[in-house]
């Protein structure tokens, strides 16, 4: 019995004869099911975070450059496991990332006029690169590196974020629910990347993700209070 590349078969043939499903058979059953839930719900992550904005207007304390390297790196991810084959389980969240994320940064543009001309020249380049990295076209070395470099990009589209925060001691518009389900995503990516025997770069990728969306998250929480003594004297 088999549904979305599920294979229940194991897990219902031990509890048919009244036998709870042995670790082999119970925890790929797992780290399927998970993955499409988090597939699921990653359609909805960046949701909070943009509705954050156009709530306030503001893009307060938000590093334009973190989410644009955060676009990038989506889209260098999406391309290298859509193109190796992987299952949709062990990659799909990342197709609707991508695309949140864009809109997202769109917004922030929107909500950040005027923009600079080194602003509307990294768009351009994305959007002339972009479409030839995701269909694949590209020489087969050059793509393992971007992979490798796509780590490194989530780490630098992270960092400024983290240090915005630390040098104001204040997230600013930063979405306390985006973030929450940034790091549980992560968490569960870690998981199923290992169970699905995906390639290392990709279980590290997801423990880089782990680290820096659960830094974010203790920061908003460290830093809620005195954010909220300052509006109420401000009102």
């Amino acid at each position: 019995m088999a549904f979305l590349g599920i294979d229940f078969s194991c897990a219902l043939g031990s509890l048919r004869h009244g036998q709870f499903p042995e670790k082999d058979c119970l925890l790929p059953l797992i780290s399927k099911l998970l993955g499409y839930v988090l597939v699921a719900a990653s359609t909805t992550v960046k949701l909070p975070q943009i509705m954050k904005i156009l709530k306030n207007g503001s893009v307060r304390g938000l590093s334009v450059v973190s989410f644009e390297l955060e676009v990038v790196g989506y889209t260098i991810a999406l391309a290298y496991c859509f193109n190796k084959g992987l299952p949709f389980s062990a990659y799909g969240e990342l197709a609707f990332l991508l695309i949140q994320a864009i809109i997202l940064v769109a917004i922030i543009y929107y909500f950040s006029q005027p923009l600079g001309l080194t602003t509307w020249i990294r768009a351009l380049i994305y959007c002339a690169v972009a479409p030839t990295i995701l269909a694949g076209q590209i020489d087969p070395v050059l793509f393992e590196a971007l992979y490798a470099s796509q780590h490194a990009i989530f780490l630098c589209a992270r960092i400024p974020q983290i240090w915005k925060n630390f040098s104001s001691k204040s997230t600013g518009e930063l979405s306390f629910l985006t973030c929450l389900m940034n790091f549980g995503g992560s968490i569960v990516r870690v998981f199923t990347s290992m169970q699905e025997k995906a390639p290392q770069s990709v279980v590290l990728g997801s423990v880089i993700g782990m680290t820096t969306n659960g830094t974010l998250l203790s920061q908003i929480i460290f830093y809620k209070k005195p954010e909220d003594i300052k509006q109420k004297k401000t009102e």
